[in-house]
Formats: C-alpha cells, structure tokens, sequence
C-alpha cells in the first residue's frame, strides 16, 4: 500500500525532514524533569536554547501562568527526585506538554490528542481558541491539525469531522452535517449536550 502526503510517495521524503515538520501533543504527557525550559524545548531540538521560540511555545500552550508561579520561572528544576525542586499538578505537566507540541512553529502536520484532559473548562476554550488561530494562520502554507476528542463542544469549529468507531471511519462531514445526518455524532453530540443543560 502506498501512502501520500500531498500527493507525494511518503517514501521519497527525507525521514528526518519529515519528522521535524511533524508537531504533537499527547493526553498521556511526559513528566520530564529536566529545567522548565528544557522540558518546552525538546519539542523542537534544534531550537532548545532559542528562548523567544520557547517563551512563544509558552504563550501558545497557555503555559504563562505555570512558568511566572515557578521559582526560578523556565530555570526552574522539575519534578519530585531532585532536592529542593518543584512538583507541578497534573494540569501544569500538561500545560507544558502542550507548549512543548508548540515548539515547531513551521509544522505541517500537528496532532492534538485529548490535550487537554487534565485542564479546567476556561483554560480549555482558551486553548482551543489558541488552536483555531493558529490553525487558520498555518493552513495557508498547507498544514493539517488533527485533534483527537471525545469532547463534542470543541468539534464544532473543526472544518471536517471524522467519526471513528472500532478503529473503523463510520461518519465523516462538518460539524452541522453530521448534526443534520442523524448518525452516531448527532447522538453523542445530543446526549453530551444535555448533560451541560
């Protein structure tokens, strides 16, 4: 089976190359203890000490708040093994997971996968509003952010909507197509929808 990416064989692309256009943030996060600012820069390697590409990555995962409550802000030790360090929440872990997925500024391929489990409601829409910005600034050279969710009010502004079931595409359309259809989405959209009434 042959796979494409704009309508190039993946196979003549440069692995490395390809990799490092490739950005992601996962539900499932590394706690890396390492300094603040390593644990936001080893998302793009190549750009571990360029502290504007980091304090941008900060911003862009709503990660602001995490580094100014640390001691030493992007100096800062992490983690609970080391003497005299700090120990974040499982929210702050995320955040900077997040703003480690944002290092590479120049992807075209960003997966987002639940990132925002750990998070509260309104750093949750600030985020999403974050996404749906940069999303629309980077389809313009041909990027594709995939978001990965369960969570239905985040869908909406998606422009196409896959609806996986058993590891089988079952629905695919907009948000509003997908209402109109009356399939498996409209369902689970109905019933998260009521939970919040």
């Amino acid at each position: 089976m042959v796979e494409y990416f704009d309508g190039v064989d993946l196979f003549e692309f440069d692995i490395a190359a390809w990799r490092s256009r490739i950005s992601a943030a996962f539900q499932d996060y590394a706690k890396l203890e390492v300094l603040a600012r390593e644990t936001v820069g080893v998302g793009d390697l190549e750009c571990i000490d360029d502290d504007a590409r980091i304090t941008a990555a900060v911003t862009a995962g709503a990660a602001d708040e995490v580094v100014s409550s640390l001691p030493r802000g992007l100096e800062t030790q992490l983690g609970t093994t080391w003497p005299d360090v700090v120990g974040l929440s499982g929210g702050q872990w995320q955040r900077l997971a997040l703003a480690r997925g944002m290092m590479r500024d120049n992807s075209l391929l960003r997966v987002l996968d639940e990132p925002t489990a750990a998070l509260d409601a309104s750093t949750e829409h600030s985020l999403f509003e974050r996404y749906a910005a940069a999303t629309q600034t980077s389809r313009s050279r041909g990027a594709v952010t995939i978001l990965i969710t369960h969570r239905f009010s985040t869908v909406a502004a998606a422009d196409r909507v896959i609806v996986m079931d058993n590891g089988r595409i079952t629905e695919q359309g907009t948000h509003h197509e997908l209402l109109k259809a009356g399939g498996h989405y409209a369902e689970l959209y109905g019933l998260q929808a009521r939970g919040y009434r």
